[in-house]
């Protein structure tokens, strides 16, 4: 992924969109004092707590349904070093992001894009940002699909092949019902607690993981959709916890991880809203919030694993179906769980069809309702298909956490600081290490002393 990276990075720096931010009177200065900052842009009101709280609600998503999944496929020890090795490269993103929105004077994504590389940077953001979202939007739905129907099952009694009992007929009739109007109003402003109740929602199934893990048997087997815990078996390969594991599935460890840790768009808006601002205090906030976010999905992760060990499947709250048929608590999970996803889509839909793509191809037209109609069908008819004919959810984690979740933290933050921060020259250890960004021999010793240092100004 070095060699990939780098050539982007080329690419884009070779590009003949050659916009300097002093050249363009976007920064009349490379250092702003607080006045003029303050002159550019409205004065944050957000709180270092709040702060923290909506950060980590931009972080945890549907990823963390994933992680035991890939846990059972690295191993415990493989897989924490994969998870603290992508978080300390997702925050060191964040710490290129705000360097380079203070230099380059811009705190939207897109325009830090246009600034650096013209219209193909913004283009590249722009669908970076749009390929995320909609892998966001799949990974919810696919959550839909997986629970859905079991809670129906719970009220209903047993399945007798009903087409209500599809998970398939289930996602379009919650898109068309819910979803959709929903996302054709204008302004989604009141759906905005949805994020906070989706994370009290995840603390909620963390909690579960833990205290289930203590409640279910070691696990015999898996056969007809069901696992035996009447049983307990102690052969090796079953029971015993591994802690490093080699295989087919071992691949999607990393992009699972990369699409869990993924909230770089959302970094410079809460920037901007961040009150009395400054790029040492957001990167305060970062820090805190991706430590938390590091602990919730470590636990998770290994409870999750520990109790189903190589039975888990890619979607964790769905593999506890196959042992408890009828649980109050679990029930209740799936039931918050399916109640934060259906209200989160809107929320990820509408910054994607009335901003993103309308600023793309229609920036210079009014608001249209027939055009934000038929954008806003398309992308919900899209991640339809894509529900309904992708295999599982582990494939959406795969794809877009290699794909958009690896240009949005890894490429395109170093792109940007590379072309936009000026006052270190091309040879500079900075520029140097960014370049082979996440290259393991050039940034890991940068890192290392970045954290280093972070830690050295915090004693």
């Amino acid at each position: 992924m070095g060699l990939i990276h780098e050539l982007t990075i080329f690419c884009l720096i070779s590009s003949p969109y050659d916009i300097d931010a002093e050249s363009q009177n976007f920064l009349p200065e490379f250092h702003l004092d607080k006045k003029k900052y303050e002159t550019d842009y409205h004065q944050g009101s957000a709180s270092f707590g709040m702060s923290v709280f909506n950060l980590g609600n931009a972080i945890m998503g549907s990823g963390i349904l994933g992680l035991s999944y890939a846990m059972a496929n690295t191993g415990i020890a493989l897989f924490v070093i994969l998870l603290v090795a992508v978080s300390i490269f997702s925050l060191y993103s964040v710490h290129l992001l705000l360097k380079t929105a203070n230099e380059g004077g811009s705190l939207v994504y897109e325009q830090l894009g246009y600034k650096a590389f013209g219209m193909p940077g913004k283009l590249a953001a722009s669908i970076s940002i749009t390929m995320q979202n909609i892998g966001a939007m799949s990974s919810y739905l696919f959550i839909v699909k997986y629970e859905l129907p079991i809670v129906i099952q719970a009220f209903m009694g047993a399945n007798n092949g009903e087409w209500y009992m599809n998970g398939d007929y289930l996602v379009i009739l919650v898109s068309i019902v819910i979803i959709l109007p929903l996302s054709l109003l204008k302004n989604l402003g009141y759906l905005g607690y949805t994020s906070g109740f989706s994370l009290l929602c995840m603390v909620f199934f963390l909690i579960v993981v833990i205290y289930k893990k203590f409640q279910i048997p070691k696990i015999q087997n898996i056969s007809s959709g069901s696992i035996n815990t009447t049983a307990v078996d102690y052969n090796e390969d079953v029971c015993t916890p591994k802690y490093f594991v080699f295989n087919s599935q071992t691949v999607y460890a990393v992009p699972i991880l990369t699409f869990a840790f993924v909230c770089h768009p959302a970094i410079l808006p809460m920037y901007e809203e961040l009150k009395d601002r400054s790029r040492r205090k957001m990167q305060g906030v970062a820090n805190v919030s991706f430590l938390a976010m590091f602990i919730m999905y470590l636990l998770a992760a290994l409870f999750g694993y520990l109790t189903f060990n190589v039975h888990v499947e890619p979607e964790l709250l769905h593999t506890y179906s196959k042992v408890f048929k009828a649980d109050v608590v679990l029930l209740i999970v799936r039931l918050a769980v399916l109640t934060a996803v259906t209200l989160t889509v809107p929320v990820v839909l509408f910054p994607v069809s009335h901003t993103s793509i309308h600023t793309l191809l229609c920036a210079s037209k009014d608001f249209s309702w027939i055009r934000h109609t038929i954008i806003t069908i398309g992308l919900l008819a899209s991640t339809n298909l894509l529900v309904i004919f992708v295999p599982t959810i582990r494939d959406i984690f795969g794809f877009i956490g290699a794909s958009a979740a690896a240009m949005l933290i890894f490429i395109l933050p170093s792109a940007f600081y590379i072309k936009l921060v000026k006052k270190e020259p091309m040879k500079s250890v900075q520029k140097i290490g960014v370049m082979s960004f996440p290259s393991p021999f050039g940034s890991i010793p940068l890192i290392c002393l970045w954290v280093l240092r972070c830690l050295l100004c915090q004693a």
